[in-house]
């Protein structure tokens, strides 16, 4: 008979992003929470996605700062990298930061398993601790299923993490590459290609659809296309690639219908998937979809009475911030409160290679898609005081409204931002979206001179018909 450890009032499967975020808030409500970890505090956003990839990310960015800095005065000389070091600080950002979560749950009571847990029936959880000990169970009144997410990968590009590698092990890589093929267009690959690139990569993007980063607004796409080409990313779409020929340190990417392209490292970049392939289950109603994604209602809950499921095992956007979102929704219903959907959107997107990407609601395509008729408005950085300031103008902002009777610019439903910082600079647009701001209501807010962000200002105050710049 397995024994069974303890009763709790929530357990939580899973501490990414989407478990954390659900411990800490339902333990800042007062509910006794388990948390049950198969590998590692922070899930994949702290030890293999979000946090290393953009410190790696910023690591590029210091690097074309010391090199462009002769155009300031500043006489650096040519920048020599240490790769070994950027893998120390990278490392130490990251332990830094699960260690912060890891505290965190301590003080907040959470009582953590390090181990893999499986859902059986009457909310009990078996868990196979990671120690080798034996088997225990908890019970919970309230279970929250956030197993997150693993990497994808395709046929022919078996991954050795020396010359196929993954997001997994392009974090860890010992070297930079001389040559990179990333196949895969969307986030993540033009994240990698743009850092590898920024450290004397020569790298070429491989994407199966008809452009690169899916949901972007095409004036945004474009300007990151264009970006690329002139750094030397060569960005092919509409390809499809049919394994590849490994040789000499290296290996041959075959592609259908092209020459084959001979480089050091294959970088697989296709999405991720849901790690649902070992949940136990049994006894329940919980039911996954055909793509292995739990399924849930529009507040997170399963078909199993008293079971919630959060974060990237669900088919929502694999976004660190919709986890939070997600594991609070399930806590708010857990106590009985009014727990509002995620309006999915309308949630607010990151995308870190240079130039940075960020949006929020329609693009202008989907907008019309979605049988709205709007209006757009878009103004570049060129002419932006900042952005002169400090040495980057390549980017824009779009702002996408609604159409009134009378033709005039309505409320707001997208802002699509691609330059500098924008990622810092989204939150105004952001609001401006999920608050259903009209463009005259927006166009009275003072913006501060000279910032990068008044740039937004500039573009909805365009659509006013009157202007400033």
């Amino acid at each position: 008979m397995v024994p069974t450890a303890d009763h709790f009032d929530v357990v939580v499967i899973g501490g990414g992003p989407g478990g954390y975020a659900a411990a800490l808030y339902g333990a800042s409500a007062g509910l006794n929470i388990a948390l049950i970890e198969k590998r590692w505090i922070g899930g994949t956003c702290l030890n293999v996605g979000c946090i290393p990839a953009k410190e790696l990310l910023e690591t590029a960015h210091v690097h074309r700062t010391v090199t462009e800095a002769a155009s300031f005065g500043i006489n650096a000389g040519e920048p020599q990298v240490d790769w070994s070091v950027t893998q120390q600080r990278k490392q130490a950002v990251v332990d830094e930061l699960v260690g912060g979560v890891t505290t965190l749950l301590k003080g907040r009571k959470v009582t953590v398993y390090e181990g893999y847990g499986r859902l059986h029936a009457g909310r009990t959880v078996s868990v196979d601790p990671s120690d080798g000990s034996d088997r225990f169970e908890v019970t919970g009144d309230a279970v929250i299923i956030a197993a997150g997410s693993e990497t994808r990968t395709i046929p022919g590009f078996d991954v050795d993490g020396t010359v196929v590698m993954t997001s997994d092990e392009v974090l860890s890589m010992p070297e930079i590459p001389g040559t990179a093929v990333v196949i895969g267009g969307g986030a993540i690959g033009c994240e990698f290609a743009s850092m590898m690139s920024d450290m004397g990569s020569q790298v070429t993007v491989l994407e199966a659809l008809p452009k690169i980063l899916p949901g972007v607004d095409k004036d945004v796409t474009s300007m990151v296309e264009r970006s690329f080409k002139k750094r030397g990313i060569e960005v092919r779409t509409g390809v499809t690639v049919t394994g590849h020929e490994p040789g000499d340190g290296g290996t041959v990417v075959n592609v259908e219908g092209a020459d084959p392209i001979k480089t050091d490292v294959v970088v697989v970049s296709v999405g991720r998937k849901p790690a649902t392939d070992d949940l136990g289950l049994d006894g329940t109603q919980v039911q996954l979809d055909e793509r292995g994604f739990v399924q849930v209602d529009e507040v997170c809950r399963t078909g199993e009475e008293g079971v919630w499921a959060v974060g990237d095992c669900i088919a929502t956007p694999a976004l660190a911030h919709v986890g939070f979102a997600e594991g609070m929704v399930a806590i708010d219903g857990i106590l009985g409160e009014d727990a509002r959907p995620v309006d999915y959107g309308k949630v607010p997107w990151g995308i870190y290679c240079r130039p940075e990407v960020a949006f929020a609601g329609h693009s202008e395509q989907s907008a019309k898609e979605a049988g709205l008729d709007v209006v757009a408005s878009k103004h570049r950085f060129t002419a932006n005081s900042r952005a002169k300031i400090i040495g980057d103008q390549e980017g824009l902002v779009k702002v996408i409204a609604t159409k009134t009777a009378d033709g005039k610019a309505g409320t707001i439903v997208g802002v699509h931002m691609v330059g500098p910082w924008v990622t810092e600079q989204l939150g105004q647009g952001y609001l401006a979206v999920n608050w259903e701001a009209t463009v005259d209501e927006v166009a009275a807010f003072i913006q501060p001179h000279p910032t990068l962000s008044e740039l937004f200002g500039d573009t909805v105050q365009d659509m006013t018909g009157r202007r400033l710049h």
